[in-house]
């Protein structure tokens, strides 16, 4: 054996990972570029051909990796007959003694909106200083092609031979509330079993700071409609005497803040030891808040968006101002979406909100709420090894401590792996950060952000091999 056929050592393997991540970088723009243009929206209302398109393009990618014994692409029919969207799982078992990993990313992507609002098209990725615009750019086909990238790269520098096990599942319904999520892992649980898995669907506090999110909200949400009248009425011949549905409604939203915009929902608890402190004006940044608006609620930012429940009206069904007419309304019907905070429980949050509504409808309105959705919160145990070696894996990559950080959105299905696999640390990393703007127009990845996410992704795959005692 010459020395150059000698095997590299362990410093000597992670240069060649980190080398590979850089060499094929430019490879890895053009195929999330690539995937961008799969208009692989999931909702019910889309075509369904796109989300498969994108879904054998995952596999196709996966598959020239050369590192997995298998790469299939699958759907579920749920017990109400929905048909689940593809998703696409592949394997590599580990060697004996080894541990495993499950990555975990979606390939579905939220509705674009109005074309109007786009600076560019949303389907035509677009390099602009620095940051690749497109719908699902970031959110998740950058978290798509992390894992994708992480897993060339730690074949790069294990000649091809990965030690421990890498399962990977791309799902194709995320944006559309993961409906078939449970049944699949029914079906698939053997085979997506792991020791460790990598959720690559969150943010980061900065484009220079990486961040590891242990606490993300629940959300409940629900149609609420409001009746007052058994038909529509002229507003000149009864306006005055019998209350519209719409003045009932407004009247009861009202109530579910305080004057200071905090929740007022007896019974929605708040997290009392998470994570504190923040920026107030992050959020006026961030949000774009208009000259003399103020931000709403009490306590700290952090406190706020992660700690404490929060209610949105998403949706009424009303009509526009342009066909408005002279005339009392019998109905209106709302949509809500309350986010709920780690150490709530959704079931009872939801309780908790129908109660209020029908305790405070006010002049005796009948309040009918339908289509509940429930996802649990969550709270990672950081006490693990998973935990702590992905830490040092993204200062490595990333040149910078990692922030624990909360986000005020929600990711119900982490708690049903949870639930499914008990024993396996759970590590949500993201690509985002921001300015990514996901699920609004003008949506973008931060090229310098993947990067980093990759070196301290394959970073930690390929040092988990290493400690696979603690591991286990």
């Amino acid at each position: 054996m010459t020395l150059s056929d000698a095997p590299l050592d362990a410093h000597d393997q992670e240069q060649a990972l980190l080398r590979a991540v850089e060499d094929r970088f430019p490879t890895t723009i053009a195929r999330l570029a690539g995937l961008v243009r799969i208009p692989s929206v999931s909702w019910d209302a889309f075509d369904r051909v796109h989300v498969r398109r994108s879904a054998e393009r995952t596999a196709e990618l996966l598959r020239e990796t050369g590192v997995f014994e298998t790469v299939d692409i699958d759907g579920v029919e749920t017990a109400d007959g929905y048909a689940g969207q593809p998703a696409v799982i592949a394997t590599r078992p580990a060697e004996p003694g080894q541990p495993t990993v499950l990555l975990y990313a979606h390939h579905d992507v939220q509705p674009q909106g109005s074309a109007d609002d786009w600076r560019t098209p949303p389907f035509e990725p677009t390099l602009r200083d620095g940051r690749l615009y497109g719908r699902g750019a970031s959110d998740d086909k950058a978290g798509v092609m992390t894992h994708i990238a992480a897993v060339e790269a730690l074949s790069a520098a294990t000649s091809g031979r990965p030690k421990i096990g890498i399962s990977v599942f791309i799902e194709g319904e995320e944006e559309n509330g993961s409906r078939s999520f449970a049944d699949f892992l029914e079906k698939h649980k053997a085979a997506l079993g792991a020791d460790a898995i990598i959720v690559a669907d969150s943010d980061n506090p900065s484009t220079s700071v990486p961040g590891l999110t242990v606490s993300l909200r629940g959300n409940v949400t629900m149609k609420v409609t409001v009746r007052t009248l058994g038909h529509a009425s002229h507003s000149g011949m009864l306006g005055g005497a019998v209350p519209d549905a719409m003045l009932a409604t407004v009247r009861l939203l009202d109530s579910l803040w305080d004057e200071r915009g905090a929740v007022a929902v007896s019974g929605l608890v708040s997290r009392a030891d998470g994570p504190s402190g923040g920026d107030e004006s992050d959020v006026r940044r961030d949000a774009e808040l208009l000259e003399g608006v103020t931000t709403i609620g009490a306590g700290t930012v952090h406190d706020r968006l992660w700690n404490q429940p929060a209610i949105t009206i998403t949706g009424i069904d009303a009509p526009s101002v342009d066909e408005a007419s002279n005339t009392l309304l019998p109905a209106v019907s709302v949509r809500l979406s309350a986010r709920i905070a780690p150490g709530d429980d959704a079931a009872r949050a939801f309780e908790a909100i129908e109660r209020h509504l029908r305790e405070h409808a006010p002049f005796g309105a009948h309040i009918e709420i339908t289509q509940p959705d429930l996802g649990q919160p969550f709270l990672v145990d950081t006490a693990g090894p998973a935990v702590g070696l992905m830490k040092t894996a993204m200062e490595d990559g990333w040149d910078a401590q990692p922030a624990e950080t909360g986000i005020g959105g929600s990711i119900p299905f982490i708690a049903a792996l949870a639930e499914v696999y008990p024993e396996a640390e759970i590590l949500v990393t993201g690509v985002e950060d921001p300015a990514t703007m996901a699920h609004s127009p003008n949506e973008s990845q931060d090229l310098g952000v993947l990067r980093r996410a990759i070196s301290a992704e394959a970073l930690f795959l390929h040092r988990f091999a290493r400690v696979d005692e603690d591991i286990r």
